[in-house]
Order: C-alpha cells, then sequence, then structure tokens
C-alpha cells in the first residue's frame, strides 16, 4: 500500500503564506534597522536599539528566506515549521511582556498578525505527489 508523500513542489496555499509571512517579516524586520526612530515612535522607547535591530535583522533574513522558498516552489516541511513556530515564539513573547508591562500594548496587534500566521499554516496541506497515489 503506497502512502502519500509530500512532493517537492509546494502547494499554491503554502506558496501564498510563505510570500506573505516573507514580505511582512522583510519589511517589519528592516524597520528598525532603517529608521529605529519611527520604529520607537510607533512601538515606545527602547534601552537597547541593538537588540530591536537584532531581532529584526533576523526576522528580515528569515523573510527573506521565505520569499526564495516560494519563489523556488519549494516550501518544505522543515521551511513551514519554521515560519509556524517562529510566529508563534512571537505571539508568546508579546503577549507576556505586554502583560508584564515591559513593552507597549501595541505589541498585541502584532502578536494577533503572528497568531493569524500560525494558524494559516497549520490550515495549509502539504501537496501530494501524484505519482505515489
Amino acid at each position: 500500500m503506497n502512502h502519500p508523500t509530500p512532493s517537492l513542489h509546494s502547494s499554491r496555499s503554502a506558496r501564498l503564506m510563505a510570500l506573505a509571512q516573507g514580505w511582512f517579516w522583510l519589511v517589519s524586520g528592516l524597520w528598525p534597522i532603517v529608521h529605529i526612530g519611527s520604529f520607537m515612535a510607533v512601538t515606545g522607547p527602547k534601552t537597547d536599539t541593538w537588540l530591536v535591530q537584532t531581532v529584526g535583522g533576523l526576522l528580515a533574513v528569515i523573510g527573506a528566506g521565505l520569499l526564495l522558498a516560494a519563489r523556488r516552489g519549494a516550501v518544505s516541511p522543515e521551511v513551514r515549521f519554521i515560519a509556524a513556530a517562529s510566529a508563534l515564539v512571537l505571539v508568546a513573547i508579546d503577549v507576556i511582556f505586554v502583560w508584564r508591562e515591559v513593552i507597549g500594548p501595541i505589541y498585541l496587534a502584532d502578536a494577533a498578525v503572528e497568531l493569524a500566521i500560525a494558524i494559516g499554516w497549520w490550515m495549509v496541506r502539504p501537496s501530494v505527489d501524484s505519482s505515489t497515489r
């Protein structure tokens, strides 16, 4: 009995998820690097701007990786895991540190977007290689 195996090629919905998250993370990750002043005007003052810019750089790199995977049509299970799990980490960080009053409530908006991203990944089904059916 042959079981379907994920194809090397991604489903259209996986590519769309990778594109959406990729662009969101690339742009939002570059924002504090390119203009920390406007970033802090929206998100509140920061004492360790180097840390904000480091996290921004990491998000931008992951975003660029998602865009490359989408462009190639090769959104692997590993890429999906990194995308969804990273979004869930940001949800946890946003909620915990807003609750502790370390960061401003504006971060709950980011938590909502990140949660939507994680749910989107959960809803995307892997494509199936028709040659194994």
